[in-house]
């Protein structure tokens, strides 16, 4: 969106965490009229350049921190402008090192079309994601509200049982040991 900021996002990442590496990247840009991809930054050593002009004071490091082996290689873009629709390209120079062999050079690259609009807009897709979603927890939720009137009707019901046998039970131990208090008197 215009007059925002922006992140291009770029990650490479090494297949051994083990093996030590140093990594560089550079960021070019070709504009929606151009046809040819110029330098516009360099993030090498910890430290990063802004190459385009066009970029002086708009682009800012957001990718990894305090290292030389790099594993993210995004920027910022601040207060983004039409001018900034276009192809990005990000490569990754990675040198890996080895115990016991050479350095293995290896050349990561990815590409990124940003197009600028000027009011952020939801399509038809995603109205309609947040709209089932809503229904969704809504149904659900009713659906918990039967089953816990469900279950507490029958946990209620087996409980009242319960009691009818446990009572029936009493009274029937009650009358039955009645009946022997009766004849152990007659046959005092």
């Amino acid at each position: 969106m215009a007059s925002k900021g922006f992140r291009l996002g770029c990650i490479s990442c090494k297949r051994r965490g083990e093996v030590h590496a140093t990594a560089s990247v550079n960021w070019y840009f070709k504009a929606s009229d151009e046809t040819d991809f110029s330098l516009i930054y360099i993030y090498e050593d910890i430290a990063e350049e802004v190459i385009d002009l066009r970029f002086y004071g708009r682009l800012m490091w957001n990718g990894s921190k305090n290292t030389k082996d790099l594993q993210d290689g995004s920027i910022f873009i601040l207060n983004v402008t039409y001018n900034d629709t276009g192809t990005y390209k990000c490569t990754f120079f990675r040198v890996l090192t080895y115990k016991k062999s050479p350095q293995i050079e290896t050349n990561i690259t990815k590409i990124i079309t940003l197009n600028v609009v000027p009011q952020l807009t939801r399509g038809m897709a995603s109205i309609l994601s947040e709209v089932m979603m809503y229904v969704s927890i809504i149904g659900l939720q009713f659906w918990l509200v039967v089953e816990m009137i469900y279950c507490y009707r029958k946990i209620s019901a087996a409980g009242e049982e319960a009691l009818r046998e446990s009572a029936a039970e009493y009274l029937a131990i009650a009358s039955e040991s009645k009946d022997n208090c009766a004849g152990v008197q007659e046959a005092e």
